[in-house]
């Protein structure tokens, strides 16, 4: 039986609950479980680095969602958060959705309901919902149009110009996409993702002084985004080295970098995916801090349980379904999103 002890100290973002020992036995149960079920493992960029090891796939939610509904397994283990399984459940209603934690939920997705939003489009007839994909079913069933960190620029673009637009729910992301496409015509709902807005300026200034040489990898949520931006463009920080990416963007940029050292400002858990990409350049998080409890409840025991038991079936109203899905087939056709979602 795999039991759970703490391991040796890792870097920040790389923390493991399993020894190797006990890794590998997992690992061998889940696989035989997921082969016996017929299922496939998705783990998100942020999960520990136990569940990104074994899952079948890594990387971010709606990547996820789509290798979900290409798949011919009969059941889907998402290990991430409910609006991440939601939405693979939306684009495969005739699958099995498992989430191994039900209560793992995600602040950014709870600061927006459904009934706030028909509220705010009843303010302003006419105008054009565009949400982020990091948002509950009933809300993407009120959105046109839905957008990920990588392809928000293009969504707006496609928009004439002459129409209003709510964008919701992220502030920092909606911001950011205000700036690069010189739209003014939008309206920002008040949102946030508490990890990403935890990464402060005053964090971005001292790491800079403690590494500064350092390239810079910035997640459009953050909360230092701006700041960052502001630097850039007073000459502050090198444009050439300064870049905002969502986590698959960061991946393929931790890929190829040559950097001697990469100051990475998201969630930590994807440390461990880009440390496994690159182990020439050494990554170091913005804020030690920035984990998502949410992301951290599922963890290796669930994981098991799910696969023992088939607990945390996920079911979205089919009504709701098809609207949520029309939203997002709007998305993927003004441009494919890739593995660069959130």
């Amino acid at each position: 039986m795999v039991t759970v002890t703490a391991a040796a100290p890792a870097p920040t973002g790389d923390e493991r609950t399993l020894t190797p020992a006990q890794y590998e036995e997992w690992a061998a149960e889940v696989r035989r479980l997921a082969d016996e079920r017929g299922a496939v493992v998705l783990a998100h960029n942020y999960q520990v680095p136990e569940i990104q090891d074994v899952a079948h796939h890594t990387g971010d939610s709606l990547y996820l969602s789509r290798v979900a509904a290409q798949t011919d397994a009969r059941e889907i283990v998402f290990c991430g958060v409910h609006f991440m399984a939601e939405t693979a459940k939306i684009l495969s209603p005739d699958k099995t959705v498992l989430l191994p934690d039900l209560d793992a939920g995600c602040s950014l997705a709870d600061s927006i309901t459904a009934e706030q939003l028909r509220e705010w489009k009843a303010e302003h007839p006419g105008a054009v919902v565009v949400s982020y994909v990091n948002t509950t079913a009933a809300v993407k069933a009120e959105t046109d149009i839905c957008c990920t960190s990588s392809n928000a620029a293009d969504v707006i673009r496609s928009i004439p110009a002459d129409r209003e637009i709510l964008f919701c729910p992220d502030q920092f992301l909606g911001a950011h996409v205000k700036r690069v496409t010189g739209r003014e015509n939008i309206r920002i709902w008040a949102g946030e993702c508490h990890v990403h807005a935890g990464i402060s300026p005053s964090d971005v200034r001292s790491q800079i002084a403690a590494h500064p040489g350092a390239e810079i990898l910035v997640h459009p949520e953050c909360g230092c985004t701006t700041s960052v931006l502001d630097l850039v463009s007073n000459g502050d920080l090198p444009a050439d080295r300064t870049r905002v990416l969502s986590t698959g963007g960061m991946a393929e940029a931790a890929a190829a970098t040559r950097a001697p050292q990469v100051l990475v400002a998201t969630e930590v858990g994807i440390l461990h995916q880009l440390r496994a990409l690159n182990s020439g350049t050494q990554f170091i998080p913005m804020n030690d801090r920035a984990a998502c409890r949410y992301m951290k409840m599922i963890t290796p025991a669930k994981l098991l349980r799910t696969l023992q038991t088939g607990y945390g079936a996920i079911e979205v109203a089919p009504d709701v379904a098809a609207r949520a899905r029309k939203a997002v087939e709007a998305m993927i056709a003004i441009g494919e999103p890739g593995r660069g979602g959130e």
